[in-house]
């Protein structure tokens, strides 16, 4: 999926773009032909008209603002009981009169970016996210502005001119958002572009986070999308090390009596002496610690690929030995030993518990390879049967796609 997104080897992404500088590349330089297969002006018209569309999936901005959900939304009808269903004849009205919409989440409702997002979260090993922006002719959903994620900006429909600033705050953090540095954006967005481009269909765009960016549909409506990816930083690594530093004695005494927090000089001495006591605990600090901290963090992020609740049962309660399982895509998991009779499962949310002769066909199944449940490696077929289907309900395995498809 990359691939589509940049014009260049990916390792020369990796060590010249990423995270540094943006790279531009036009629709005769990538394959696919386009972006419409993942999403198009008529995909937008049936998930406004016809899916139950409901906040926060949609947002509407007018001119920069960002317009109440109360503006565009209203009842679901008899049987629905929902009171914040996207009303097509008031979206209609609005987006006529020059409003932007944003479709969120596009990557947990639309099924082909679903299973696009799933590949190149898979190439990045990052959580990512889809927006789409529909813009009518002429006009601006956003004033300049800067992100705190990667984007890539695909242009599906219409073009769209981006006037292209560099950093006021190189490479932000989720807490240091634009608005903060109103002052310092305009400024800068007074001052010459780095990149002033508009984008054709086919086009993609791919801006590091903290540049800063305006776009403008040109004589025709403009449909993009935007695939940010929400990068972890050392900053998270700084923050669960200062969470497992709470292990140290010193770093959780009882500051003096009576001090006076406000006081430089009452703060300066105590400072000191917790920075050296951070720095006597930070040579200790166990990477294995570290990992399963950010494993708390890092797995919920993500989604694994969907699954079939009905056809997953129905397969697992069918099941035979010449049946064939692959483990679920983009599943995040760890097997570790359980004392000497057991081995554990770690998935994210949960723990699966079993016998540790099982671990060899456990590791075996979470290998990402196709496997014949026959072939599992365990003493016999009512005990590959009885391990494979526990997968299956635990939805950490799936059947296996039939040969030639």
């Amino acid at each position: 999926m990359l691939s589509r997104l940049i014009a260049t080897d990916p390792a020369k992404f990796a060590d010249a773009y990423w995270g540094r500088q943006p790279l531009l590349s036009r629709a005769g330089e990538l394959p696919g032909g386009g972006f419409t297969d993942l999403f198009s002006p008529a995909d937008a018209d049936e998930l406004l008209s016809r899916r139950g569309l409901r906040t926060p999936f949609l947002r509407v901005a007018d001119r920069g603002t960002v317009l109440p959900a109360t503006r565009f939304t209203g009842s679901g009808g008899s049987g629905a009981e929902v009171g914040d269903q996207v009303a097509d004849d008031k979206i209609l009205r609005l987006y006529a009169e020059g409003a932007t919409l944003v479709f969120q989440g596009l990557h947990r409702i639309w099924p082909p970016l679903i299973d696009a997002m799933q590949e190149l979260g898979g190439e990045l090993n990052q959580p990512l996210q889809v927006n789409a922006y529909l813009t009518p002719r002429g006009n601006q959903g956003f004033s300049t502005h800067y992100d705190t994620h990667d984007v890539f900006v695909l242009q599906v429909d219409g073009t769209k001119r981006w006037i292209i600033h560099e950093p006021v705050l190189p490479e932000p953090l989720e807490e240091q958002a634009w608005g903060g540095r109103k002052d310092e954006v305009q400024a800068t967005a007074d001052g010459p572009p780095a990149l002033d481009v508009v984008l054709e269909p086919g086009d993609a765009l791919y801006l590091p986070r903290g540049w800063l960016h305006a776009a403008a549909a040109q004589d025709a409506r403009s449909l993009h999308l935007t695939v940010g990816v929400r990068a972890f930083t050392r900053y998270t690594l700084v923050d669960e090390l200062l969470r497992l530093a709470a292990e140290d004695e010193r770093l959780r005494a009882t500051l003096p009596f009576g001090i006076d927090l406000t006081d430089p000089e009452q703060v300066a001495p105590v400072l000191a002496d917790a920075v050296a006591a951070l720095r006597d605990w930070l040579p200790t600090a166990d990477p294995e610690s570290v990992a399963d901290r950010l494993r708390a963090r890092v797995w919920p992020a993500t989604r694994p690929a969907p699954i079939g609740p009905l056809s997953q049962l129905d397969f697992a309660e069918a099941l035979s030995p010449d049946d064939r399982i692959v483990a679920r895509g983009g599943l995040r998991w760890r097997v570790a030993e359980d004392g000497p009779e057991h081995v554990v499962l770690r998935l994210s949310g949960h723990t699966l518990r079993f016998p540790a002769y099982c671990a060899p066909a456990v590791r075996m199944v979470l290998s990402g390879e196709t496997y014949r449940v026959g072939d599992l490696p365990l003493d016999d077929d009512a005990d590959r049967l009885v391990l494979a289907r526990r997968l299956l309900r635990e939805a950490v395995v799936v059947p296996a796609p039939s040969p030639g498809r």
